[in-house]
C-alpha cells in the first residue's frame, strides 16, 4: 500500500467521525541495537502518516507514539507508549490505529486481542501496510486474529532459534558472559587465568582460609582483619577491565566459593528464569540458581583451574551444612555450646537443639520434635555443661597421641600464612612504587608551558606518593605485629601448648568456635539417650573415620526420687545417721562411696544432708545430732524459711538488714541461726504477706522490728529447733 494508491480513494470503512478523531502512528523496535544501526524500519514507520494524511486526517489530528523504542513487544508490561495507547482508545479519542505490521503492536496475544476488544468497542479501525481492518467486522476481526498468532509463534520461533544457537555453543564450552574475578577473557574469546600475580595470590588464598575456617563469615572477618582487597576487572563502564582493588564482601566471596569455573569446570546454565517469581516491568527478575551438578551443560577440565574438582565439592557440602537449618550441622557459633549440630536423640532419631536459659544463660540440649510434630511430650532435655566436659575429655584424650605432630603442623601452618600475607602486603607495595613512578614519568613528560595540564599530573604524582608511604607504614606495623618467621618463644610456646593440652583447651584465649571447629574434625555424630527420668545418660561418639565408643555421663536433675540409686542413697544416709554421725560427717561418707546430689556438678554438703533429712526421709532420720547447736526458739534459716513458707534467700536478707533477729556460725558454711517463738512467727508472717506499694512506701516499722529476748539471753536450749 502506497500513499499515491490511497489518496485516489477514501476506504469505505472509514466514516466521518472517525475523521473527527486522533489517527495514532504506533513506532516500535525492540532493541537499542535496532534503534541504532535498523533506521530504515524506523523511517518506514514514520512514513504513515502519510497514509493518515492521504485519508483525509489533518495534520494536527495525527499523533506518532514513540516511546516504546527499544522495547521487546513480547509483553506490555514496562512499554509506556502502548499503555498510553490503550488509554486513549479507552477514552474514545482514537479512530485509527497505523503500524508498519502488527507484531510492531504487540507481540502476545493476550495484549493483542485485549487492544483488538477495546477497538472494537470504541469502533476504532486498524491499519498496515497490507489494508485497513474493522474489529467489529467478522472477516476482518478473524484476519486480525491470526495476524496476532502469527506474531507471537513468529516471537517463539525466533527465541528458539536463538536459543538454541547459544545452547549448541555452550555445548562446546565457548560461551561465555562475564568472566569472574582471577580470570580475563583471551584474544581467542575463552577464559584464561588472570596475569596479575596479585590477584592470583588473593584468589587463592580465599579458597585456602576457607579451608582452614570453613564458614564464609569467619572468611570474610580474617579477609577485613588483614586489609586483604580482591582485584575486580569491572564488566562495563568507563573503566571496563582496568583492575581495581576493592573490599571483601560477603556477596562476592559466595559466588567465587560457589562457582565451579575455579575447579576448570566449565557450567552453562547456573542460573534460570522462574516466571513464576518475575516481577512486571523487570526483565532480570525471575532468575533462581540451579543446584550444584544439575546444570544444562559441565564439561570438565574445560578451564584453567585454581583448586581441584573435589575440593570444590568438599566446599559445596561445607556450605551446605553451615545453613541454619534442622537438617544441617550449621556453622559453629559463639554460644558456649561445644555439641551444638553433632547432638542426635536416641529416642526420635532427630537433632538436638541448643538452647540457653536464665540470666546465667544455662546451656541446655533439647529435643522437640514429637511435641512440635504430634503435641506429644519432649523426647528428653539434660544440661550441657557436664556433656560438653564428658565430650571435650575424650577428644583431648584421642588427641594427645598425637599432640607433637599436630604442634609441628600448627607451626608450619602458621609459617606459611605468614608468608603468604607477607608476600600479598609486598605485591601492594611493589603495584603502589609502579603507580607513583608512572605518574613521576607522566609529569615529567609535560611540557613546562602547559601549566593547565602539569598542575594536575603534580596533584596525582603527589597523590601517588602518599598512599606509597601510608601503605609501607601499614606494611611496618603489620611486621611488627607479625614476623615473617617463628622465633623461638613462639615455637617455645607451641610446644609448650602441645606438652599441656587441657590447659591449652581451656585457656581463655581458645575460643568456644576454636573448640567446636576442634570437635568436629574428629567427631561426626553423637547420640545421645536419657535412661528414663534418671539422672544417667547414655552417650554414643561415632568418630571420623568409622570409630565408635561408648560412655555413660550425667545430667543434673530436680529430685533425689529421680536419681537412679536413691534407694541405696537413702539406706546409707539412715545408717549413718542412726550411726550418730553428724551431717558433715554423712556428707563426707556419701561423696567417698560415689553418691552424688540431684546437682551432679557439685558434692554433698552438711547442708544438702539436713535438707534430705528434714524433707525427705522425715521421722525415720531420727534426731540429727546437729541439733545440740540449737536452743529454745533457735531455727536454721532453711528451715524457718520452710515454715514460713517463703524463699531462703529473702530470709537470709531480712536477717542481714536485722529485720529477724539471729546470729551467724564460725566456719566455712557461715549458717545462719535465726530466733522466733510463736509471737515473732506471727510478725514474720505478717511481714512476708505485705507486699511492697506501688507509691514506693517503705513497710510498716513495727513489722521490720524484732520482738523478744536476743539469742545469747536464751537461757537455755532444752527445746530442739525445727531442722534444716
Amino acid at each position: 500500500m502506497n500513499t499515491v494508491e490511497h489518496a485516489r480513494y477514501l476506504p469505505a470503512k472509514i466514516q466521518p467521525w472517525h475523521h473527527e478523531r486522533l489517527a495514532i502512528v504506533y513506532v516500535r523496535q525492540s532493541s537499542p541495537q535496532q534503534v541504532l544501526q535498523h533506521r530504515e524500519s524506523a523511517e518506514l514507520q514514520y512514513d504513515l502518516q502519510a497514509i493518515a494524511l492521504a485519508w483525509g486526517w489533518p495534520a494536527q489530528r495525527i499523533l506518532v507514539i514513540d516511546e516504546d523504542q527499544g522495547h521487546s513487544g513480547q509483553t506490555a508490561s514496562g512499554r509506556a507508549g502502548f499503555q498510553r495507547l490503550l488509554t486513549e482508545v479507552n477514552l474514545n479519542h482514537v479512530g485509527l490505529i497505523l503500524g508498519l505490521e502488527m507484531s510492531r503492536l504487540a507481540r502476545s496475544n493476550k495484549d493483542w486481542h485485549d487492544l483488538l476488544e477495546r477497538c472494537a468497542v470504541f469502533e476504532t479501525l486498524l491499519a498496515d501496510q497490507d489494508g485497513l481492518y474493522n474489529p467489529t467486522d467478522y472477516n476482518d476481526r478473524l484476519l486480525l486474529g491470526l495476524k496476532g498468532a502469527m506474531s507471537e509463534a513468529e516471537l517463539h520461533i525466533m527465541l528458539k532459534r536463538m536459543n538454541q544457537g547459544r545452547l549448541n555453543k555452550a555445548r562446546r564450552g565457548d560461551l561465555f558472559y562475564h568472566p569472574p574475578i582471577g580470570y580475563i577473557r583471551s584474544p581467542s574469546g575463552g577464559l584464561v587465568i588472570d596475569p596479575d600475580e596479585q590477584v592470583q595470590s588473593v584468589v587463592r588464598l580465599i579458597f585456602d582460609t576457607f579451608d582452614e575456617l570453613g564458614s564464609v563469615a569467619g572468611l570474610l572477618r580474617r579477609l577485613v582483619r588483614q586489609d586483604v582487597r580482591i582485584g575486580v576487572r569491572p564488566c562495563g563502564g568507563c573503566d571496563r577491565g582496568q583492575l581495581q582493588w576493592r573490599r571483601p564482601c560477603r556477596p562476592t566471596l559466595n559466588r567465587m566459593l560457589h562457582h565451579p569455573f575455579y575447579a576448570g569446570t566449565y557450567v552453562h546454565g547456573i542460573r534460570k528464569v522462574d516466571h513464576r517469581r518475575q516481577a512486571p516491568g523487570r526483565r532480570s527478575s525471575g532468575r533462581v540458581v540451579v543446584p550444584a551438578l544439575q546444570w544444562e551443560v559441565m564439561i570438565p577440565d574445560r578451564l584453567p583451574a585454581y583448586i581441584t574438582w573435589e575440593r570444590y565439592l568438599e566446599n559445596q557440602r561445607r556450605m551446605a551444612e553451615n545453613r541454619s537449618r534442622s537438617e544441617a550441622l550449621g556453622a559453629p557459633r559463639r554460644g558456649s555450646s561445644l555439641l551444638g549440630g553433632l547432638l542426635f536423640c536416641g529416642r526420635c532419631g532427630r537433632r538436638m537443639l541448643v538452647a540457653y536459659g536464665g540470666r546465667s544463660h544455662h546451656l541446655r540440649y533439647n529435643c522437640h520434635s514429637e511435641l512440635l510434630e504430634h503435641g506429644a511430650p519432649r523426647c528428653q532435655s539434660l544440661g550441657g555443661r557436664l556433656l560438653d566436659d564428658l565430650v571435650g575429655r575424650q577428644v583431648l584424650g584421642a588427641l594427645e597421641p598425637a599432640a607433637m605432630e599436630l604442634s609441628l603442623a600448627a607451626a608450619m601452618d602458621l609459617r606459611q600464612e605468614r608468608q603468604v600475607l607477607h608476600d600479598h602486603w609486598r605485591q601492594r607495595l611493589e603495584r603502589a612504587t609502579q603507580e607513583a613512578d608512572r605518574a613521576a614519568r607522566q609529569y615529567h613528560a609535560t611540557e613546562p608551558e602547559n601549566r593547565l595540564v602539569a598542575r594536575e599530573l603534580e596533584r596525582r604524582w603527589e597523590r601517588a606518593l602518599a598512599e606509597q608511604r601510608q601503605l609501607q607504614e601499614d606494611y611496618d606495623r603489620f611486621v611488627h605485629r607479625q614476623p615473617p618467621s617463628l622465633t623461638e618463644s613462639d615455637m617455645a610456646s607451641i610446644r609448650a601448648m602441645a606438652a599441656d593440652l587441657p590447659a591449652l583447651w581451656k585457656a581463655p584465649s581458645t575460643t568456644p568456635q576454636d573448640r567446636q571447629a576442634v570437635i568436629r574434625h574428629l567427631v561426626e555424630r553423637i547420640v545421645v539417650t536419657v535412661l528414663g527420668s534418671s539422672e544417667l545418660v547414655e552417650v554414643t561418639i561415632h568418630w571420623a573415620g568409622g570409630a565408635t565408643s561408648r560412655h555413660e555421663g550425667l545430667r543434673p536433675i530436680a529430685k533425689y526420687e529421680d536419681l537412679s540409686n536413691f534407694n541405696e542413697l537413702r539406706a546409707k544416709a539412715l545408717e549413718l545417721r542412726q550411726a550418730g554421725r553428724t551431717a558433715a560427717q554423712i556428707a563426707e561418707s556419701l561423696d567417698l562411696e560415689g553418691f552424688h546430689p540431684p546437682r551432679c556438678d557439685r558434692p554433698f554438703s552438711d547442708q544438702m544432708v539436713q535438707v534430705l533429712m528434714s524433707r525427705r526421709f522425715g521421722s525415720e532420720a531420727g534426731p540429727s545430732p546437729d541439733r545440740a547447736t540449737l536452743g529454745c526458739h533457735e531455727w536454721w534459716l532453711a528451715g524457718l524459711a520452710e515454715e514460713l513458707s517463703m524463699p531462703p534467700l529473702t530470709l537470709h536478707h531480712w536477717a542481714s538488714r536485722g529485720w529477724a533477729r539471729g546470729r551467724r556460725l564460725q566456719g566455712a558454711n557461715g549458717r545462719w541461726v535465726l530466733w522466733a517463738d510463736d509471737q515473732e512467727l506471727d510478725r514474720l508472717r505478717r511481714l512476708r504477706s505485705c507486699r511492697a506499694r506501688r507509691d514506693l512506701r517503705p513497710y510498716p516499722s513495727h513489722l521490720t522490728t524484732p520482738g523478744g529476748c536476743s539469742v545469747s539471753e536464751e537461757p537455755g536450749r532444752t527445746e530442739p529447733a525445727t531442722d534444716l
